[in-house]
């Protein structure tokens, strides 16, 4: 959700702008209701202040802010408590844990920013190569989006240990492109691989949220900013939102690069039921 995402960037946020966000968490519903005047006022800074903060977590203004603010207080889920205890039983764990994985997936269609999907497929359309590095789990979403696009006929890999990825970030060339994928953007490893990568003239790809130094490394940043929770019997949200945006980026490259991939894609899945093999396929 927003707010979630403006708890994550708190501290990037300057102390003024930290009072607007703090203005804003404190009561959500008073913000949406009331006037850029009111708020700066709530907040003891002034208005351009209140457009610097709405800035400074990824919006042109105070307008696109608010609306992005009441429409995500619109698709919030009512009945809320999602907090997991020992005693809850079956049912509640169904109940809670599908209803954070679907709120995050309301709140990614919500957020996702079609214009960086477009930037994005183009960079992937024209890519030599593709590279995808993570780390963690995010090394496990890399692995993942390395199956579902080798099927476009682009050559593809995916790098989760931190010591190949820096080798193969030397490597690459201008008309390459890496995919970096991380749920907070700032692991110097993966860092330190995406300026190798770029210094060699590749384009890079973050798939992270925004103001976060990976986002600021980025020839083209996909923001996904969710919520980071540390309660470790539910999945994490953020996993959910990558795997979705890498399925979004490998549909649509298979159909930018037109109707003959799709032929080679069924004939590969003809040859696989032959072998009595499932066969996932998204076209």
């Amino acid at each position: 959700m927003l707010l979630d995402s403006i708890r994550t960037q708190l501290p990037t946020l300057s102390k003024s702008e930290k009072r607007v966000a703090l203005a804003v968490l404190e009561n959500p519903q008073l913000a949406v209701s009331e006037n850029i005047t009111a708020l700066a006022r709530n907040a003891q800074v002034s208005e351009p202040t209140v457009v610097r903060f709405c800035r400074a977590i990824g919006y042109d203004g105070w307008h696109e802010f608010k609306l992005k603010l009441a429409q995500n207080l619109a698709l919030a889920m009512p009945g809320g408590d999602e907090t997991l205890a020992p005693d809850d039983l079956t049912a509640d764990l169904v109940g809670k844990i599908c209803s954070r994985s679907i709120n995050a997936l309301l709140d990614l269609r919500n957020n996702l920013q079609p214009e960086a999907i477009q930037r994005a497929l183009d960079v992937l359309a024209r890519a030599n190569k593709i590279e995808f590095y993570g780390q963690g789990t995010s090394g496990i979403i890399a692995a993942d989006a390395q199956h579902k696009f080798f099927r476009s006929g682009v050559p593809t890999v995916a790098y989760s240990d931190p010591h190949i990825h820096s080798i193969s970030a030397s490597l690459l060339n201008q008309g390459d492109a890496v995919v970096a994928i991380s749920q907070r953007g700032g692991s110097a490893a993966l860092l330190g691989s995406v300026r190798l990568a770029r210094k060699a003239g590749a384009d890079v790809i973050a798939l992270v949220p925004s103001g976060t130094p990976l986002a600021e490394l980025a020839t083209v940043l996909v923001p996904i900013d969710l919520s980071f929770n540390a309660d470790p019997y539910t999945p994490i949200s953020a996993r959910l939102a990558h795997l979705v945006v890498i399925d979004i980026l490998a549909v649509g490259l298979a159909l930018k690069r037109g109707p003959e991939i799709r032929k080679k894609m069924l004939n590969a899945q003809k040859s696989l039921q032959k072998m009595d093999m499932p066969f996932d396929t998204f076209l």
